[in-house]
């Protein structure tokens, strides 16, 4: 199951933050979408999950277009957004319980589900903990929990290690690669980190709203001459600008 973007672009009134996005998510693996703030990554993320409207192009998720079939569409994804949305005053499995009864799943349906993937987590003792009383990273692990509960076949995360400590944010990056394994999830993980891209990872490299490059890590370090990804990623980023910089200066002529 897989992603497919076709000529995808959104302004913000004038400001162009999308600029005719071409890709595909390459199933069952952990397709890194690599970029600095302000990208572009969170509104991608915004139209994949339907907050805002598509205004130029189609997404198709599983072979249902999201503008002809967005209930289908959304019961195939998985979500964990950049800001924490869980409940703070409620218990994890208070927070895990209504999120299941949004999507149609009965209690007695959703206590098994909900204590294999605290399980899996490592996080079932936290089950009558309030939120408040977690760490950043726990909070993390029960909003995976949450996007998971349901059976997506895609998993979305939006710059899902902001302000965790390296080992938090190690010990996730390594969960969800697992999980690509095991369940045959398809992962479309977006950070400004180069350290959380593995060389064979499938990767998108998006800079003010346009894609620089796409393939595997190593690819684009072979493509570019550069050993290391965090070169590639800059030159083309430092190229990027400079591109940019020439079409604003021909534009004011």
């Amino acid at each position: 199951m897989t992603i497919e973007v076709r000529d995808l672009s959104f302004s913000y009134g004038k400001k162009a933050a999308l600029n005719q996005l071409n890709f595909d998510l390459t199933p069952g693996a952990f397709n890194a979408l690599l970029g600095p703030n302000g990208a572009g990554k969170s509104t991608l993320f915004a139209l994949l999950t339907r907050l805002y409207s598509l205004q130029q192009g189609e997404i198709t998720i599983s072979g249902d277009s999201i503008r002809r079939h967005p209930a289908n569409v959304m019961r195939k994804l998985g979500v964990v957004f950049q800001q924490s949305t869980l409940d703070l005053d409620l218990t994890v499995g208070q927070n895990l319980q209504y999120h299941a009864a949004l999507h149609g799943i009965s209690a007695a349906a959703a206590r098994p589900r909900i204590a294999a993937e605290l399980e899996r987590l490592h996080m079932a003792e936290r089950i009558n903990d309030k939120v408040r009383a977690l760490n950043g990273g726990h909070r993390r692990r029960v909003e995976i929990a949450r996007a998971l509960l349901h059976r997506p076949q895609i998993l979305l995360l939006d710059e899902p290690t902001v302000g965790l400590d390296p080992q938090a944010r190690s010990e996730l990056n390594q969960h969800i690669r697992k999980l690509c394994q095991t369940d045959g999830l398809t992962v479309l993980w977006a950070t400004h980190l180069i350290e959380e891209v593995e060389p064979h990872d499938p990767v998108i490299i998006l800079h003010r709203g346009d894609i620089l490059a796409r393939g595997s890590a190593e690819d684009i370090c072979s493509q570019t001459q550069k050993t290391l990804l965090s070169d590639a990623f800059q030159l083309l980023t430092l190229n990027g600008e400079k591109a940019g910089e020439a079409n604003t200066s021909g534009g004011d002529r």
